[in-house]
């Protein structure tokens, strides 16, 4: 029946009200949680970007000062800016492709797949600030046993986390210690590919890297892609890991209180998610943390809309 007879017949009308409304009331949790923890603080947080507020006295609208004030005067932006994007692109690719290995690797040994397994799952269960201590005493350009195996066998020594050149990448070691995450949900889409593939591959005589290429590639793309997403999602929250390597490299252990100003050593490990910390919660600016939100939040949805428009390429690349 078109829209018309619907109009017009006033049993019919009811009907679609009371679907409506049973609709309605089904989704109403998940409506309930998105007005509460996701639109009313995304339209506070742009409210509070075109004010000066300093979380006692009311906000006061100051028009674009924050905004200008962030992308031309504040000398700490473009740094964490671009240590955070340099995270994305690399921390995250490195991570994404040492857990596929890994994931290749474990399922293809036929004695002791579990221990292994278990011994490259156990660091992710590590806590973030315990896991960075460790490896700043690890790295450390002094005393730190890896540099001392370093010395002994001729090779250079790195300044780690005291040295601005090396302290991203040595943050990249720190994750991929921890790539048990991604190596347990490669693992698990890795097992799934139809074994009836490999085998018909087999008999055409496609070696292993065309198996991998034109097999494993397209079967397990979806899983790369939520790899991808959610490691870009994570590297643009990544806050825990370069503040205290950053603190603990310089010295500065301390208990709460204590002012420090992160991105030691040279504002090589300093992030957007540090800026918003400091400048909300120790500098009480709320209205330019806010700013600083927004770009984040901004580039992750710029990320992450790149990436599903992109998707067919990684179906497409195995083909």
């Amino acid at each position: 029946m078109d829209d018309t007879g619907t109009r017009d017949n006033p049993a019919l009308r009811a009907r679609h009200r009371r679907s409506a409304l049973r609709t309605a009331a089904f989704l109403s949790p998940w409506l309930i949680g998105f007005a509460v923890f996701f639109a009313y603080p995304l339209l506070s947080t742009v409210f509070f970007s075109f004010t000066r507020y300093d979380g006692f006295r009311p906000p006061a609208p100051n028009g674009l000062d924050n905004w200008a004030y962030v992308f031309t005067d504040y000398p700490l932006f473009w740094p964490a800016l671009r240590n955070t994007l340099w995270l994305v692109v690399v921390m995250v690719s490195c991570r994404v492709v040492f857990g596929l290995g890994v994931g290749l690797l474990i399922t293809r040994i036929k004695t002791g797949a579990g221990i292994f397994r278990t011994l490259f799952y156990l660091p992710c269960l590590a806590p973030p600030v315990a896991a960075t201590l460790g490896f700043v005493f690890l790295l450390n350009p002094g005393t730190g046993p890896v540099n001392t195996l370093l010395d002994g066998v001729g090779l250079p020594t790195p300044g780690w986390f005291t040295d601005a050149a090396w302290s991203k990448p040595a943050l990249t070691v720190l994750a991929l210690w921890g790539v048990g995450d991604l190596m347990v949900i490669f693992m698990a889409a890795l097992l799934d590919v139809p074994k009836e593939q490999y085998e018909a591959a087999e008999l055409d005589g496609a070696g292993a890297w065309a198996r991998f290429r034109h097999i494993t590639l397209p079967n397990i793309s979806p899983i790369i892609l939520f790899a991808v997403v959610t490691g870009v999602i994570q590297a643009m929250q990544f806050y825990t890991q370069p503040l205290v390597a950053g603190k603990v490299a310089a010295g500065v252990i301390g208990g709460s209180g204590q002012q420090f100003e992160p991105g030691y050593p040279d504002k090589s490990t300093l992030t957007l998610p540090q800026l918003v910390y400091n400048l909300g919660f120790q500098r009480f600016d709320y209205g330019t943390a806010c700013v600083v939100a927004l770009v984040l939040f901004a580039l992750s949805m710029a990320f992450t809309a790149l990436l599903m428009r992109r998707r067919g390429g990684l179906i497409g690349a195995g083909e």
